[in-house]
């Protein structure tokens, strides 16, 4: 019986555009949205950020040493998060579920700009009762790490706890750690997997 909900953010929850991202701060410190990617994608900079290896603090600074311009830390942040559009038709989804007694979790490859701005501009994050982050779990979808941190968060046995996400290997790697997972395309297909469980929405 399922217990706990575990939902992923990116293209879940909220979509979102690295290109905006990066041609938003770009535009901070005159350089174009290609360049910014080859500095924070290509490098691997960003996926030091989500994996929590450097600090916001400490990528302001690196980002300002590879732009060889100084840039307001406010607005890199901004110019970093404001890439979300929230998934209006699954607010509705997570409100039922709350309201059904299920423990709703996020399961998030994301940094803490990012997950802050989210939280702080959007009511999609309201009705969760836990944020397993890879920037605070030090770690990764795929990786081991961050799902043994979700594990210990969804407070029932892994078999109890849906888990959607867009990225297929990490529904694989999900069922790898006995979670009941799928894909997630759109609101309606989820839906349908949980009528397929015995949840009517």
């Amino acid at each position: 019986m399922i217990q706990t909900f575990l939902f992923d953010m990116g293209n879940v929850l909220v979509s979102f555009c690295h290109d905006r991202m990066c041609r938003q701060m770009g535009e901070l410190c005159g350089r174009s949205g290609p360049e910014i990617r080859k500095l924070l994608i290509d490098t691997g900079l960003q996926w030091e950020f989500e994996r929590g290896q450097v600090t916001p603090e400490e990528f302001h600074l690196r980002f300002e040493a590879a732009v060889e311009t100084e840039v307001d830390r406010d607005r890199l942040a901004v110019a970093s998060s404001d890439i979300f559009t929230p998934n209006e038709s699954l607010s509705p989804v997570l409100l039922q579920l709350k309201s059904c007694g299920h423990r709703l979790v996020l399961l998030s490859n994301t940094t803490l700009w990012h997950f802050e701005f989210v939280r702080e501009r959007f009511d999609v994050l309201k009705p969760f009762d836990d944020y397993v982050l890879s920037c605070r779990a030090g770690a990764m979808k795929p990786d081991a790490p961050i799902f043994e941190a979700a594990l210990r968060a969804i407070h029932c046995d892994p078999a109890d706890c849906f888990y959607t996400d867009d990225i297929p290997d990490y529904i694989a790697a999900g069922r790898k750690h006995g979670l009941d997972a799928e894909v997630f395309f759109d609101t309606e297909a989820l839906i349908l997997q949980l009528r397929q469980r015995g949840i009517t929405i």
